[in-house]
C-alpha cells in the first residue's frame, strides 16, 4: 500500500495526472489514442455519414498523439493471419467489383514510388494502393504538434535523405523530378547556428555507472569524433570513471595504435568483420571491462543493437574510435559499402538533407503527384506546411486511389501463376473482408508477411522472405513549452546510454518555405528521444525478436512514465519540470522498423561467398506479383526503397 502511495505521488510529480493532449479532436469527437485504437472510435463518426474514417472531412492522423507508429489497430489482423485464426472468425467477403491495372500493397516510399514509376510508363493506368495503417507513408510519416499557438512538425520514422552509397540514377532522378535537391536545400534551409554554443553532453546514471552525473563538453560530434587529447582529458576527468578507465578511453579515442600489426588492410578487415566492436575493445584494444558501458549502446540508433552484436568493421566504417592507427583503406566493404569518414566523393556533394518531418515530405510529394488535389501547394518549399485532404485519396473516378486501414489478407492468381491474367486480392477493413482484382500487383509491404498472404509461393522463397527480422525501434517526440533547460546546460544533444531512451536531443533546426523552426530558448520545441529494445548476448535477429515482443506489450502509460522520469532526471537540475513543461507526448513505436541488413557475425554465408542472398531469393517475381520494399534490398535506406519499387515495376512490365 505504501509502495502504491509512493508511486502515485511520484506519478503526480512527473505530471502523469496532468491533462495534456492524450486526446485529439476530429469534428468535435474526442479520439483517445493513449489506449484504445483510434480506428475503433473514428468509424462512429464515419458510419453516420456512411463513409470510412479517411473520407471524413478534417481527418488528420498526423496530429494524433499517444501511441503512434504501428499503432493499435494496424497489426491485429496481420497477427491473426499469422496465428491462423483470422479466417476462422472472418465474415463473408464483399466483392467491390473493382478492377485495377495495378494494386500496390504498402503506401511507404517504395510502394508510392512503384505507383509513380508505373504511371509514368502507363499514364492511363488505374492504380489502387492499400495500406494497413491509418496514414500513408509507411515508416516515412510525421507528427504534428499544435502547441502554444505554433505548429511544430517532426519525423515519426524515416529521418533523412542519406545513404552509405551514392544514390542510383533512378533514386536521384525521382527526387529531382519531385524538386528535391538535397545539397541545395541543406545549404539554404539548415540552420545549425540556432544552436550555436550548444554542444553534446553525457548523462551517467547511477544504475549503470554507480553515480548520477551530467557532464557537458562531450568531445567532437555526436559520436565523439575528435582525436585531440585536451578536450577528451578535460571531459573524462569530470566523469565517474577511475583513472585507469579514463586512460583506456583516452587511448581508444585518441591513440594511433595498430592493434593487428603484420596484417594487410584486407586481412584486418576480414578479421574485424568477424568480431564485434565490443570484442575488439576488450580483446584487441584491451580496455578494462568498466569502459564497455561507455560504448555499449552507442550503436543502438543506427543498428538497433549494442556493440556486442555489431561487427567492428561496421563501426570503423561509420567513424567509431579505436581504428586511427590501423591503416585501413577506405574502400567499400560488406554491408551497404560503407566507407570511412563520410559518404561524399570528390566529384559529388554530400547527398544529405533532413526535412522538418523527415522523409514524410518525400511521401507527401509523391502522393501530391499521384493524387492531384490531395495535398495543397506545388513546390518542394511548401510541402511541409501543405494541407492534406485525406477525403480525396480514395475517390471513385480518380486514376490513383490510396485506401488506408486496409490490411491485405490473401492474394491468389486466377488460374496458374504462369498463365493467369488476373490476381484476386482480399483485404480486411473495419472488421469486414473486401475483394478487388488487378492485372498486376507490387507487394511493397513488410516482406515477412508475404508468405502468409500468398500461400502458394515456392517453399524456398517463403523461407527467404521470413529470414530478415526487422529492427524494432521507438522515436518518442515530446512537445515542451520551452528549451531553456538545454540552453542552461549548454547542450543540444545528450547521451543517456543507461536509461530507457538512449539519447535526448533538440529537434533539428530547419526552415523551409513557411515553416520556421524554434530559434529562441523561450519558444516551444520538440524534444526527441530514441529507444531500441534488445537483449545483449543473443544473435542480432534474436535480439530484434525479443525487442519486438517487448514493444508490443508495453503500454503508452509505461512509455509516458519513463519519458517523464528520464527528462526529470536529466534536465531537472537545469529547471525542467515535466509536470509543468510537457505539452504533449507522441510515441512512434515501430516493432517492425528498419529493414534487416546482413551481419557477418551470424551470416548468411551466401552474402560473402557470392551466392544468392535471402533477399535476392525472396524478391523473385511470382506470376503477376512482384516484390519491393527496402526489405528486398536488405538495406534500411530511402534510396533502396525507391530502387526496389522501380525494379518491381520493371519486372512487371518486362
Amino acid at each position: 500500500m505504501l509502495e502504491d502511495d509512493a508511486r502515485a505521488e511520484h506519478d503526480g510529480e512527473l505530471g502523469l495526472a496532468r491533462d495534456i493532449p492524450r486526446r485529439d479532436f476530429l469534428n468535435g469527437l474526442a479520439i483517445s489514442v493513449g489506449g484504445a485504437f483510434a480506428g475503433d472510435l473514428l468509424p462512429t463518426l464515419a458510419q453516420a455519414a456512411q463513409r470510412f474514417p479517411q473520407d471524413v472531412p478534417g481527418y488528420n492522423p498526423t496530429a494524433l498523439t499517444g501511441m503512434r507508429g504501428s499503432a493499435p489497430g494496424s497489426y491485429e489482423n496481420a497477427h491473426a493471419l499469422r496465428d491462423g485464426t483470422f479466417w476462422m472468425q472472418a465474415g463473408p467477403t464483399q466483392d467491390t467489383s473493382e478492377h485495377y491495372d495495378l494494386v500496390v500493397v504498402g503506401s511507404g516510399i517504395s510502394g508510392l514510388a512503384a505507383a509513380y514509376f508505373y504511371r509514368k510508363q502507363r499514364p492511363s493506368s488505374r492504380i489502387l494502393i492499400l495500406d494497413n495503417h491509418d496514414d500513408f507513408g509507411g515508416h516515412a510519416r510525421r507528427n504534428e504538434f499544435h502547441t502554444r499557438g505554433r505548429l511544430l512538425v517532426t519525423n515519426a520514422g524515416t529521418l533523412l535523405i542519406d545513404s552509405p552509397l551514392p544514390y542510383s540514377p533512378v533514386a536521384r532522378g525521382l527526387l529531382s523530378e519531385l524538386g528535391v535537391d538535397p545539397p541545395a536545400l541543406a545549404a539554404k534551409d539548415d540552420h545549425p547556428e540556432y544552436y550555436k554554443g550548444l554542444g553534446v553532453g553525457y548523462f551517467f546514471d547511477k544504475e549503470t555507472f554507480g553515480t548520477e552525473r551530467f557532464v557537458a563538453g562531450f568531445p567532437g560530434d555526436f559520436w565523439g569524433d575528435s582525436l585531440e587529447l585536451g578536450p577528451w582529458r578535460s571531459f573524462l576527468e569530470k566523469t565517474p570513471f577511475t583513472p585507469a578507465a579514463q586512460h583506456d578511453i583516452l587511448r581508444v579515442e585518441t591513440a594511433k595504435i595498430d592493434y593487428m600489426l603484420g596484417l594487410t588492410s584486407d586481412q584486418k578487415k576480414e578479421r574485424l568483420s568477424r568480431i564485434s566492436y565490443q570484442t575488439f575493445l576488450l580483446k584487441q584494444v584491451r580496455v578494462d571491462p568498466s569502459v564497455i558501458p561507455f560504448y555499449a549502446r552507442r550503436t543502438h540508433e543506427l543498428w538497433g543493437v549494442g556493440t556486442d552484436a555489431v561487427p567492428a568493421l561496421d563501426c570503423w566504417g561509420v567513424g567509431y574510435p579505436g581504428f586511427q592507427g590501423m591503416k585501413l583503406t577506405a574502400a567499400p566493404y560488406h554491408r551497404m559499402g560503407f566507407t570511412a569518414k563520410g559518404y561524399a566523393t570528390p566529384n559529388q556533394p554530400e547527398y544529405r538533407f533532413h526535412f522538418p518531418d523527415g522523409n514524410a515530405s518525400i511521401a507527401r510529394l509523391l502522393v501530391r503527384r499521384l493524387v492531384p488535389g490531395a495535398l495543397s501547394g506545388s513546390t518542394v518549399e511548401d510541402i511541409v506546411t501543405a494541407k492534406a485532404d485525406y477525403a480525396k485519396l480514395d475517390t471513385i473516378d480518380a486514376p490513383v486511389r490510396v485506401r488506408l486501414s486496409s490490411t491485405v489478407m490473401r492474394m491468389t492468381h486466377v488460374g496458374s501463376p504462369s498463365s493467369a491474367k488476373e490476381v484476386e486480392i482480399l483485404y480486411a477493413r473495419e472488421r469486414r473482408v473486401y475483394k478487388v482484382s488487378a492485372s498486376r500487383v507490387v507487394m511493397a509491404g513488410w516482406n515477412m508477411m508475404i508468405p502468409y498472404i500468398i500461400a502458394d509461393l515456392p517453399q524456398e522463397q517463403q523461407a527467404a522472405l521470413h529470414y530478415g527480422v526487422k529492427v524494432p525501434l521507438v522515436y518518442t517526440a515530446v512537445a515542451v513549452r520551452n528549451w531553456q533547460s538545454f540552453h542552461k546546460l549548454g547542450v543540444q544533444f545528450i547521451h543517456t546510454p543507461g536509461m530507457f531512451h538512449v539519447n535526448v536531443h533538440l529537434d533539428y533546426p530547419v526552415n523551409i518555405g513557411a515553416y520556421q523552426s524554434p530559434r529562441m530558448p523561450s519558444e516551444p520545441m520538440v524534444v526527441r528521444m530514441v529507444r531500441t529494445p534488445c537483449s545483449p548476448g543473443l544473435s542480432e535477429r534474436d535480439q530484434h525478436r525479443v525487442g519486438r515482443a517487448e514493444l508490443l506489450t508495453e503500454s503508452f502509460r509505461t512509455f509516458e512514465r519513463n519519458t517523464r522520469a528520464q527528462l526529470a532526471r536529466v534536465l531537472g537540475p537545469a529547471g525542467f519540470n515535466p509536470a509543468r513543461d510537457i505539452d504533449a507526448i507522441t510515441v512512434n513505436r515501430w516493432p517492425h522498423g528498419y529493414a534487416y541488413e546482413y551481419n557477418p557475425l551470424w551470416g548468411p554465408d551466401s552474402f560473402f561467398t557470392g551466392g544468392p542472398t535471402p533477399n535476392q531469393i525472396a524478391r523473385k517475381r511470382f506470376g503477376r506479383i512482384t516484390i519491393a520494399n527496402s526489405d528486398a534490398a536488405a538495406a534500411a535506406y530511402t534510396d533502396q526503397a525507391i530502387d526496389q519499387g522501380y525494379r518491381a515495376v520493371e519486372e512487371l512490365l518486362a
